[in-house]
């Protein structure tokens, strides 16, 4: 008893100074149940660049920030929760290795590990903590079955990719919410509410994706008259920050988490793993672009 007492307590100096960290603008993290399974630092792609962002695993939510300073202090906190994740594995490149997508309701990104093993050590981790969950909290419901499509970065066109107009300074970068792609403001004039992204504040929508999106409105409606409509999907949005990197680990099953509460969410012991994210990672862009072809984009 006196070993789980002090394995919690121990886990809640752990998550308090994860919360510290974030203050003042982050949000409260300390709440019964809730255990922290690792932290560490991963290359996130953002819309214009790849950038170093600090990520804490809990049970049953993935946090992640930009960093400061290594260890004390995070800003621009991002909650999601677990139950709203969905893992892609990518393939690497000639310059850019060990990614993989983090699919939400709100942003969908590539996230880039050291190694292989810190790859895998993560994506393992968030399954288990995942299926953990769902299984053992039935107030959880299933997870999300909505995705939003990830971001092409600006620097992988100079042309919009709907009417392959050159983006000047006078004609600027935009992205469609629906679809990811970079198109111009010309192609992009379509608004919409997009409930997983926001409730209230219309959304950004190219031009061939509006005509899908106002179809599936209609049908909406009409199946609200019908008494068909649904619960909306809610998440929370992204942004883009920039950091510096720091060491990651795994809490292990002799760690002042401690054995009780780390078998009650894994089934296996976590990977313990050290090391430093590579100091630059190049974008990979993705490999879906919807009905414009490649051939016709000039791409870096």
């Amino acid at each position: 008893i006196m070993d789980i007492l002090l394995s919690d307590t121990e886990n809640r100096k752990r998550i308090k100074k994860v919360e510290d960290a974030f203050s003042p603008s982050g949000v409260q993290l300390s709440v019964p149940g809730r255990i922290l399974m690792g932290e560490g630092t991963l290359m996130k792609q953002g819309r214009r660049k790849w950038e170093r962002k600090a990520f804490f695993l809990f049970n049953d939510i993935l946090v992640y920030g930009s960093i400061v300073v290594n260890n004390s202090w995070y800003k621009k906190q991002k909650v999601i929760a677990l139950k709203d994740i969905r893992q892609e594995d990518t393939e690497d490149s000639a310059d850019h290795r060990h990614q993989w997508q983090i699919c939400t309701p709100s942003k969908s990104f590539y996230v880039s590990a050291r190694s292989y093993e810190e790859k895998q050590g993560w994506m393992a981790h968030i399954e288990t903590c995942q299926r953990s969950l769902l299984q053992g909290d039935p107030e959880q419901g299933q997870p999300n079955l909505t995705f939003a499509k990830c971001w092409i970065p600006d620097q992988a066109t100079q042309k919009c990719m709907r009417c392959l107009d050159k983006f000047t300074g006078i004609n600027r970068r935009h992205h469609c919410r629906v679809c990811g792609l970079v198109v111009c403001n010309e192609c992009s004039k379509g608004r919409g509410i997009i409930e997983r992204i926001h409730p209230n504040k219309a959304q950004r929508i190219c031009k061939i994706c509006i005509h899908t999106y106002k179809e599936d409105e209609n049908a909406r409606k009409r199946g609200d008259s019908a008494g068909l409509g649904g619960d909306a999907e809610e998440g929370s949005s992204d942004d883009d920050w920039t950091g510096s990197h720091i060491f990651y680990k795994w809490i292990s099953e002799k760690s002042v988490v401690g054995i009780s509460p780390l078998r009650r969410c894994l089934q296996k012991p976590p990977l313990t793993f050290w090391g430093m994210i590579l100091s630059s990672v190049n974008m990979q862009v993705c490999k879906s672009l919807s009905t414009t072809r490649l051939a016709d984009l000039d791409l870096k």
